[in-house]
């Protein structure tokens, strides 16, 4: 069948083929030509790939199938981006998903790509059934510490749905002052696609977030680092101050507040 083909119609024909029998396989393998051999390996090796990705998928439904057999109907995945940056606000998603969403691709934000992040943003927000979010300020977090305003800002997102939720899944913590059955998952965001969804959901608002505050606060590269403790920031912060978005109850910021408080009592002494 392949005798008379070249490479470049053997891959071809490869390329069009859903499935190719094991027989078909074995011919391939058995080519006398190195390049048919080496089209026919690496179709085997893309055709193992995409079945552990359909598994990986198929078993990021765990939770939810989990949480449908026991009777509950409206399931939201519930995830935060932001704990750990320097500036800027932390931002919590709640998310509920069809039973039939398209969850090709679906992970962990941190996992995927700007770009990758923004095609399944669209998706969800085109398939979701419903959509909530909720974003907690600087000025909250340095008055009640970030692990409070994350909190806070879970219960804002789920809030905001237009649907109530009666069941909860939860990246890592569960949410104090919620009374809805939850369950929160360690690496939730990597383990259910309703939390994989609503950390997409909250990184790329906060991202947004951020881009504008990089126009209004051009000098220390926001844009780039999105308010994270990275060397460029760390130089920027000393070269021009703290910003009002910066966190004050972050050790670098209050540190170098301290010592500009320290130096101003230096002078007038």
């Amino acid at each position: 069948m392949f005798k008379t083909k070249t490479i470049h119609q053997v891959k071809t024909w490869l390329s069009e083929q859903t499935q190719v029998t094991q027989e078909i396989l074995d011919a391939l393998l058995s080519d006398s030509r190195v390049g048919v051999r080496k089209l026919a390996e690496s179709y085997i090796r893309e055709q193992k790939r995409r079945e552990k990705e359909l598994a990986r998928l198929e078993l990021m439904w765990k939770y939810e199938q989990v949480g449908w057999q026991k009777g509950y109907q409206v399931i939201a995945g519930i995830d935060e981006a932001g704990r750990g940056p320097l500036a800027g606000p932390v931002v919590a998603a709640a998310v509920v998903l069809p039973e039939d969403f398209d969850v090709t691709g679906l992970n962990d934000s941190k996992q995927l790509t700007r770009s990758e992040r923004d095609e399944l943003k669209v998706r969800i927000e085109e398939q979701a059934i419903s959509i909530g979010v909720g974003m907690v300020d600087v000025e909250y977090i340095d008055r009640y510490n970030i692990l409070q305003a994350t909190y806070h800002a879970m219960r804002l997102a789920i809030s905001k749905l237009s649907i109530q939720p009666d069941y909860l899944l939860v990246d890592a913590v569960r949410i104090p002052k919620i009374h809805l059955p939850q369950e929160g998952i360690i690496k939730g965001d990597q383990l259910s696609h309703s939390i994989a969804a609503a950390s997409i959901i909250a990184k790329t608002a906060r991202d947004e977030w951020m881009l504008q505050a990089a126009q209004k606060y051009p000098y220390y590269g926001f844009e780039k680092h999105m308010g994270y403790g990275t060397p460029e920031h760390l130089a920027a912060l000393m070269k021009w101050g703290v910003s009002p978005i910066h966190r004050r109850s972050f050790a670098p910021i209050k540190e170098l507040l301290e010592k500009e408080r320290e130096q101003t009592r230096q002078v007038g002494s």
